[in-house]
């Protein structure tokens, strides 16, 4: 399927949010496909292990300070990783910037050529952790959970998918802005919410999404993530109390469509909630590594070069890496200073995988990224535009790679995706190997961790999701 963005004239088209609304309220559990279920149920568990690794993240320390100063009574729903049970609007918040904290989530396929791979949404972490929050609060089970979570991720990356590439070209972080939508869409679904009150909770999202690129390699990269998962729940909240917003929010001329995109693809959404659901195709690729999915694709390679040529650094005299002309927009640090600028620095990538021959949550640190070998590397690898790379189109991440070497040879490769894509997935084992290596980091007892596995695994079948909330307290933070 072709979409190409129309921003020459706004489409004019009627109650779109109406249907949107429509479809949270009216579809059942039996209407999600066996394999949207698998697939999910792998994204559910490593968002979870992802909210324990960001829990002892600098800033879920700062989160958790700021959640303790304001003097609020206990609540009902979990902070991830600690000890804390607070209303259910700051445990999103909190989980969503812990779910985000190191980059390592899930990632949304673009199904369009002009809708760049990687570029769309991170679909759990505004959602799951405004999912779980709800359900936790209101002790829905696990069946009604699991299917609030994928509703809410369809309605995001159907929106992110929808609206024209200008939204995230000029500088809006669409996890924030499109999750948004997401994360109301499954809170109202939990609140069990009608068409009427569904609409205006998300025309009350579409006033509170929020997000710009500009703060990329910062810890306001992750609040977009948290706020979104916030502004989610608080949506479904007041619509349940009566609170009035638009009907029409996505599809006026001054609603978020126009306002955010100046346009929108209406072939990418209307219709399309749930035929085929996002996860059945095109697919979420979950993250081996924690840095900006767009390195992902020559990671992989580099990774895969280093072990058949059994290349080590000192071999290396310059790596030249090349992509499409999108993917340098994100990966902005070339010589960065700390591990988060790391994350979208391809330089960082290349450099540590030659040094360490490997780029876990253990390598993006502060001191790794500064340590003299790894900036004397860094300035080795060249990265920029490669003319093959932007002819294979911006649905795909191509990265091509030259490495260098002292006796003359040049040894190249190229790859399109990266593990953990629908191409090259990730097994639910491979994912609870990553589950296990965050639950590490966050200092995170193994028996609990593998009971959490086990948990994500038989999640539908639990008549209280709290069974499975209660495992991820950690009373060390």
């Amino acid at each position: 399927m072709t979409i190409q963005a129309k921003t020459a004239e706004f489409p004019q088209i009627e109650n779109l949010t109406r249907d949107v609304a429509r479809f949270v309220v009216g579809t059942n559990y039996d209407d999600l496909p066996e394999a949207v279920i698998e697939a999910g149920r792998k994204s559910i568990l490593d968002g979870i292990g992802l909210a324990l690794a960001g829990s002892v993240a600098h800033s879920g320390e700062l989160v958790r300070a700021h959640l303790r100063s304001l003097g609020l009574a206990a609540g009902a729903a979990s902070v991830i990783g600690t000890r804390l049970a607070i209303a259910p609007r700051f445990a999103a918040f909190a989980n969503g910037v812990g779910i985000h904290a190191d980059d390592y989530d899930d990632t949304q396929l673009a199904v369009a050529a002009d809708r760049v791979y990687g570029l769309l949404t991170h679909p759990t972490a505004p959602v799951l952790p405004a999912t779980l929050a709800v359900a936790e609060a209101l002790g829905r089970s696990g069946l009604e959970t699991v299917l609030a979570y994928h509703l809410g991720v369809e309605v995001e990356t159907k929106i992110a998918e929808a609206i024209a590439p200008r939204h995230y070209q000029d500088g809006f972080h669409s996890t924030g802005t499109c999750g948004t939508f997401g994360a109301a869409a499954a809170a109202s679904r939990l609140h069990r919410l009608n068409e009427e009150q569904t609409q205006r909770a998300l025309s009350m999202a579409g006033s509170q999404s929020a997000g710009l690129r500009e703060n990329f390699g910062t810890m306001t990269k992750p609040f977009h993530a948290g706020r979104a998962a916030e502004s989610g729940v608080v949506a479904a909240e007041f619509a349940a109390l009566g609170w009035t917003a638009t009907d029409r929010i996505l599809e006026a001329p001054r609603g978020f469509f126009h306002a955010a995109g100046g346009g929108y693809s209406p072939e990418a959404i209307v219709g399309r909630l749930g035929n085929p659901w996002t996860f059945a195709m095109p697919g979420v690729s979950i993250k081996p590594h924690p840095s900006g999915s767009l390195t992902h694709p020559g990671m992989t390679e580099m990774l895969r070069l280093i072990r058949t040529h059994h290349i080590t650094a000192d071999m290396v005299t310059r790596v030249d890496v090349g992509t499409n002309k999108n993917m340098p927009n994100a990966l902005i640090h070339h010589r960065p200073q700390n591990e988060l600028q790391a994350k979208f620095s391809m330089e960082f990538c290349m450099a540590i995988l030659l040094l360490e021959g490997r780029a876990g949550l253990a390598q993006f640190t502060d001191e790794t990224v500064l340590r003299p070998d790894v900036q004397t590397m860094i300035g080795r690898v060249k990265f920029g535009v490669h003319p093959e790379a932007e002819a294979a189109g911006y649905d795909k991440m191509t990265t091509i790679i030259d490495i260098h070497l002292q006796d003359g040879r040049t040894i190249s490769g190229r790859a399109d995706f990266g593990k953990g894509s629908p191409a090259n997935p990730m097994s639910y084992a491979d994912v609870a190997e990553k589950f296990r290596g965050c639950a590490e980091a966050a200092r995170f007892p193994a028996d609990r961790a593998t009971a959490i596995i086990e948990a994500v695994r038989r999640v539908e079948t639990m008549p209280d999701i709290r069974e499975m909330t209660a495992l991820a307290v950690n009373t060390l933070n």
